[in-house]
């Protein structure tokens, strides 16, 4: 009979990370592997997938560097071709690579717009479309969409980012009903501020950062060992009953 730890645990998985160079994405390639999981990370930052592969293979873990822009079509294919050539087939997809130009509505541009919806949402569904047949062909798989809380609540100057968030979640719940009778979970964590570089980009300015502060009951943002951590959840056994979800990882900010 499994121990608890054996139902945490992803060992000899094969794991795909997207927006792997920094941020969430590198936090969460490097906890699949300290949990036993070989990695391939996808992002075009090539010092900073340098940095997080070095941290997997410190582990113990392979991990494989793909460089590729997710705003293509044609990268985003051949980064899923290129991960299949190196594992065979891939037993977690984590679509962690996400982009944000803020701006309102009236001031917003139509290639931003384009450019947010082809990196957050068109890029999940070409993997999971690449990925999933393998996850069939084996009778498992885990889909882990990262998400965001402003796909779940309005935000001022955020109409692409959160319509964004909103169609990935969507997507899960439709991946989650098409991919279940093949035992491949597919779930969607949706963190409020994360305290990545993004993060203190866009919400590093006190004046801009108060207001969302005030709305989280826990009073702080986040880390992006918050988010791993749940992403390792939903990753492993422990998490086999649970599709279709997105989990809100805010602090509270959805309960008021």
């Amino acid at each position: 009979m499994s121990t608890y730890l054996d139902r945490f645990t992803v060992t000899g998985r094969r794991a795909l990370v997207t927006g792997g160079s920094k941020g969430i994405g590198a936090e969460v390639a490097r906890l699949l592997a300290e949990a036993g999981a070989d990695v391939a990370i996808v992002g075009r930052d090539a010092a900073g997938l340098a940095d997080t592969a070095a941290a997997v293979r410190a582990t113990g873990r392979t991990c494989h560097v793909i460089e590729a822009d997710l705003g293509t079509v044609s990268e985003t294919r051949l980064a899923a071709e290129t991960a299949l050539r190196h594992f065979g087939a891939v037993d977690i997809l984590v679509n962690n690579a996400g982009i944000s130009h803020p701006a309102t509505i009236l001031d917003a541009k139509v290639e931003e717009w384009d450019a947010t919806l082809n990196v957050n949402l068109r890029a999940p569904f070409l993997l999971a479309q690449l990925l999933a047949p393998g996850m069939i062909a084996q009778g498992s798989g885990k889909i882990v969409n990262v998400s965001s809380q402003a796909g779940v609540i309005g935000l001022d100057a955020h109409a692409a980012y959160c319509a964004s968030k909103g169609g990935l979640n969507m997507l899960t719940k439709v991946m989650a009903i098409e991919f279940g009778p093949h035992n491949i979970q597919v779930n969607a964590v949706a963190p409020t501020v994360i305290l990545t570089p993004m993060g203190v980009k866009v919400w590093g300015d006190p004046v801009k950062s108060a207001p969302m502060l005030a709305k989280i009951p826990l009073g702080r943002f986040g880390q992006p060992i918050e988010v791993a951590d749940l992403v390792l959840f939903l990753a492993s056994p422990a998490s086999d009953l649970i599709t279709g979800e997105t989990i809100l990882i805010d602090g509270g900010y959805t309960a008021l």
